[in-house]
């Protein structure tokens, strides 16, 4: 007798637009990815991302950092809200707030990010106009496991792509914002699946996959 598999609950954190939950939330519907997204969470009430996963069905809640004397207090009431929805994963979309390591180490090898280079090279902020700057050949993103060293945690999967003479900062954004669009979905997918497993050395391994470093990948 076959047992049926669980459904993968994610959390997904937002603090804009959204445009990677809503890359996320297509792609599983259209792929019938056994995913449930069982919250969607702000820290901005009026975050477009907020009124369109409202549109689509899907539960939400605000919580402002402003209304919090400290980060810590902060996210000891995300932490807890999160919890609330019992999710196997936590997805980081667009979530515009450095965690604390209290609230990192609750949801160890749980809690997953996009960054917006090839990490580790960029860390941090402005990472296309640096990358412009050192004169790269490539550039991309990376998924990866949170941990409390900011963009340090465990590589889940990158999609690169050639940097061209005519590109500027906008138009490697934009670039890159599309293979973001492509990657995480992609390795929510495989969350879902329970294709991912990360080792005591932090050493990640996807079950299934022939690659999770992608070339040029935007069609």
């Amino acid at each position: 007798m076959k047992t049926v598999k669980e459904r993968c609950r994610f959390v997904v954190l937002i603090s804009g637009q959204g445009s990677n939950l809503r890359a996320i939330v297509q792609f599983c519907r259209e792929n019938n990815v056994s995913a449930d997204f069982v919250k969607v969470i702000s820290n901005v009430a009026d975050a477009p991302g907020i009124e369109w996963a409202k549109q689509q069905g899907l539960p939400t809640a605000i919580i402002s950092h402003r209304d919090f004397a400290s980060r810590q207090a902060f996210d000891v009431a995300l932490a807890e809200l999160v919890q609330q929805c019992n999710p196997d994963y936590v997805i980081l979309a667009g979530f515009m707030r450095i965690l604390t390591k209290d609230f990192v180490s609750k949801f160890e090898n749980r809690l997953v990010n996009i960054h917006p280079s090839l990490l580790p090279a960029f860390q941090g902020l402005h990472t296309h106009a640096r990358a412009l700057q050192m004169g790269v050949g490539w550039h991309g993103c990376t998924v990866h496991f949170v941990t409390a060293e900011l963009d340090h945690g465990p590589i889940i999967a990158q999609a690169a792509l050639e940097v061209e003479d005519g590109d500027d900062e906008a138009s490697l954004r934009n670039k890159v914002l599309s293979l973001e669009h492509k990657l995480y979905p992609m390795v929510v997918s495989w969350l879902a699946n329970r294709q991912v497993d990360v080792d005591s050395t932090g050493k990640v391994t996807v079950r299934g996959v022939a690659s999770r470093h992608l070339k040029g990948y935007l069609s």
